[in-house]
C-alpha cells in the first residue's frame, strides 16, 4: 500500500518533533557541583561588592564559548561569585567588554541581541525541558535592568521582581553586575500570586551563568556560560536545564 506524500510528511514532522523531545534527559545527571557560602548579612545590592560575604567566597569563571568565534581577553572576560540566604541567591559577576551595546528600546524585543547578562535557575534541579514552561527559569538581565523569560504560550515577559540588580563601574571597560535572585518552584504561574522557595542549608539547585556579547553588530556575536556543554549545539541552556551546574547551599 503507497502512503500519500503529505502522510509521509507528517510522520517525518511527528518523528523530528519525538526525537527532538526525547533527546532532553526527564532527569539531570549532576556535574559541576559546587557548594555555595550563607551570607550572614545579605549583601546590599549597589554594585559595590563591599559587602562582607564577597571577601570570603571564591570567584569562579565565566569562560565557555557557547556561541560565536574566539574573541580576547579584551573584548571580554568574566568570573562571579555565589552567596545565599532563606530569601535568595546573591551574584556577583564581574564582566570585562568593551563595547557597551542596548540596541532596541523595547525589553521585550531581541532581547538576546544587547549586552546582557542571563541567569539560569532550577529550583529543584531536577534538569529537563524548560523552553517555553517553568520548569526552570532562564533570566535575561539588561543593562537598564529589566529582566525577561519566556512565559507558557511563548510570550516573552517581564519578571522584574524575580532578579533586582545594580550595575556598579571598576574602570572604562570593567562593570560589576550585583544581583538578588529571587527562587520560584516550577509550580510558579504567570496569572497568581506566587510564594518563592525558601533557601535552606543542603538543598541543591541547577544553576548556570551566561554573558550575550554584542560589539555593534545586528546579532550577538558571543555567548559565554559558566558550564562546560558537550557536543556541537552548546547554546541549549534556555531549553534543557540538565546542562545547568549544581550548586549546593551550605552554612
Amino acid at each position: 500500500m503507497k502512503i500519500p506524500h503529505y502522510a509521509l510528511l507528517l510522520l517525518l514532522v511527528i518523528s523530528c518533533k519525538e526525537a527532538t523531545h526525547n533527546s532532553i534527559p526527564d532527569h539531570k545527571t549532576d556535574h559541576q557541583l559546587r557548594d555555595v557560602l550563607k551570607a550572614t548579612i545579605a549583601p546590599t545590592i549597589d554594585g559595590l561588592a563591599n559587602d562582607p560575604i564577597w571577601d570570603s567566597v571564591p570567584w569562579q569563571p565565566l569562560d565557555q564559548k557557547w556561541l560565536g568565534g574566539d574573541y580576547s581577553k579584551e573584548d571580554f572576560s568574566g568570573r562571579y561569585k555565589l552567596s545565599w540566604t532563606p530569601e535568595g541567591l546573591y551574584l556577583l559577576a564581574e564582566i570585562t567588554d568593551d563595547t557597551i551595546n542596548d540596541k532596541s528600546e523595547d525589553p521585550l524585543s531581541l532581547w538576546w541581541d544587547d549586552d546582557c547578562l542571563e541567569i539560569f535557575v532550577d529550583a529543584d534541579n531536577s534538569g529537563g525541558e524548560h523552553q517555553f514552561n517553568h520548569n526552570a527559569f532562564a533570566y535575561h538581565v539588561a543593562l537598564d535592568g529589566n529582566v525577561v523569560d519566556i512565559a507558557p504560550g511563548e510570550i516573552p515577559t517581564l519578571y522584574n521582581s524575580h532578579v533586582i540588580s545594580k550595575i556598579g563601574t571598576i574602570n572604562k571597560n570593567t562593570r560589576l553586575w550585583e544581583c538578588k535572585i529571587t527562587v520560584y518552584e516550577d509550580t510558579y504561574t504567570d496569572d497568581s500570586a506566587n510564594e518563592p522557595k525558601i533557601l535552606k542549608a543542603g538543598q541543591n539547585i541547577g544553576f548556570a551563568l551566561a554573558y550575550c556579547d554584542n560589539d555593534n553588530s545586528p546579532e550577538r556575536e558571543n555567548f559565554i556560560g559558566s558550564v562546560v556543554v558537550k557536543g556541537k549545539d552548546k547554546n541549549r541552556g534556555w531549553i534543557d536545564a540538565g546542562i545547568f551546574g549544581t550548586i549546593q547551599l551550605i552554612e
